[in-house]
């Protein structure tokens, strides 16, 4: 981080006099006291706990000086200021300013975390380039990763998550992009919005801090048609839109495709045809910021993507674990569902099995979109199906309708019974050598721990 103590006590409008600590520069700027590192600033943030609390732990690791809502002792160099996350955004405002990166902002109810992956490997063989690490992508993740960007950076893509009406405005507005990219309107958070079409008027929200010659990258989904800003550049995707993919070949463990703006095929070292749509968005902004198609192509060819989105793993016993356990949504459900069910087993003899748990924050509409989960199961390509979960209970009573009797495994989730560990039981009871397991739930289920279990699984 590129910056003095004064230069930031006038970035965050000080309401102290700082005149009188010395002028030094600063490294990075923490709000955990456990990271503090000799010449970092502690950010005392107010959270499940307060961070004005762990002041002293942060000044016994070095901290150089502390950007605090409470006046302390005139021996500690401090920045006080009336809201120290709000003073924490503005920073990050200053520093995008002085530094001048150009920002790709990309939001969507699925595919967000892995189109941030692969543009920024994209944008990374022609520039420097710098992304959104991990999940670091709501009002304090955001600012974080600003602030821990490299100088110098050219390119810095963010990715921006939503719980609540005006979240992605907030950040916008914050960072403004050059390029916004919307990936997907889905279900996630439809406890919280209501409908869809919230959700979409929320998304929408992304341009509201564009450049002045900034561009829009959608889909061509009409939920949002109503949202578009008039005289703004944009750019639709999907099929009859501006950019489209063509030729698509899914493999178990890759996909082939074509797209209608490089002259040469792309392909992609994971499964799922949405990740296809992804690597086109991608590819379209490598190509906006004048990366070559050999290094686009280069770049998707060697793809590595934030931990537990769609990728293959191997169970202790060789069968192929397909492991998709970060988040869920019915959207996301379905096309992974769908990538799975065609995938060719492993040999006559190997089953395909599905392990399918709840998909939090749907409100309302929770147990009808459960349900409705029946119509994107194929009983002919599924051999067994584990359901895992309370709100996996309206599934539950209506696929065992349509699959052979003992082929249904249900397991209520109960924090008081040890559910999970009887589930992964029987799994690894019915879990073939040359089998291929599905596992897809959201992250409060904790299926990333059965992918574990079944990896280290020793006899």
């Amino acid at each position: 981080m590129n910056l003095t103590l004064h230069e930031l006590a006038s970035a965050v409008s000080a309401i102290n006099d700082v005149t009188k600590y010395a002028d030094v520069k600063l490294n990075d700027i923490e709000f955990d006291s456990r990271l503090i590192k000799p010449g970092d600033i502690f950010l005392a943030l107010k959270g499940e706990r307060d961070g004005h609390d762990f002041i002293d732990v942060a000044l016994k690791n070095g901290a150089s000086a502390v950007i605090t809502s409470r006046t302390l002792s005139d021996e500690i160099p401090q920045v006080v200021v009336a809201d120290t996350l709000k003073a924490f955004q503005d920073l990050a405002s200053y520093y995008l300013e002085k530094e001048q990166p150009d920002v790709i902002a990309i939001t969507g109810s699925n595919g967000k975390t892995t189109t941030k992956d692969m543009t920024a490997q994209i944008l990374a063989t022609t520039y420097k380039t710098y992304k959104t690490q991990g999940n670091y992508n709501n009002e304090i993740g955001l600012p974080y990763t600003v602030l821990h960007m490299p100088e110098s950076t050219e390119k810095l893509v963010l990715e921006m998550g939503q719980d609540h009406m005006g979240d992605i405005h907030l950040l916008s507005t914050l960072v403004r992009p050059k390029l916004a990219v919307i990936t997907l309107i889905g279900e996630s958070h439809l406890e919280f919005f209501g409908s869809r079409d919230k959700i979409a008027e929320g998304k929408m929200q992304i341009v509201d801090g564009l450049v002045d010659d900034g561009e829009l990258i959608a889909p061509a989904n009409k939920l949002i048609n109503r949202y578009l800003p008039e005289n703004q550049a944009i750019t639709r995707f999907g099929e009859d839109a501006d950019i489209y993919l063509s030729a698509l070949y899914e493999h178990k463990d890759y996909l082939t495709f074509s797209v209608n703006f490089l002259d040469e095929d792309l392909t992609i070292p994971v499964p799922g045809k949405f990740n296809a749509t992804n690597a086109m968005v991608a590819a379209y902004i490598g190509k906006h910021e004048g990366v070559s198609q050999a290094n686009i192509k280069q770049a998707l060819a060697k793809l590595e993507l934030t931990k537990n989105r769609v990728e293959w793993r191997k169970a202790s016993n060789g069968a192929d674990i397909l492991s998709d356990v970060y988040n869920a949504n019915p959207t996301a459900m379905r096309l992974i569902l769908e990538t799975f069910q065609e995938i060719p087993a492993n040999q006559e003899n190997g089953k395909k099995i599905a392990v399918l748990a709840d998909m939090k924050e749907l409100g309302e509409a929770s147990a009808s979109l459960h349900a409705g989960m029946l119509t994107a199961i194929n009983p002919e390509k599924l051999d067994m199906l584990y359901l895992y979960g309370e709100e996996m209970l309206p599934l539950a009573e209506l696929v065992v309708d349509i699959f052979p009797r003992d082929t249904v495994k249900y397991f209520y989730k109960d924090d008081k019974i040890d559910e999970q560990n009887a589930m992964i039981l029987s799994l690894l009871e019915n879990l073939g050598a040359h089998d291929q397991i599905l596992l897809k739930g959201s992250n409060s289920m904790r299926l990333a721990e059965v992918v574990k279990a079944l990896e280290n699984h020793t006899k």
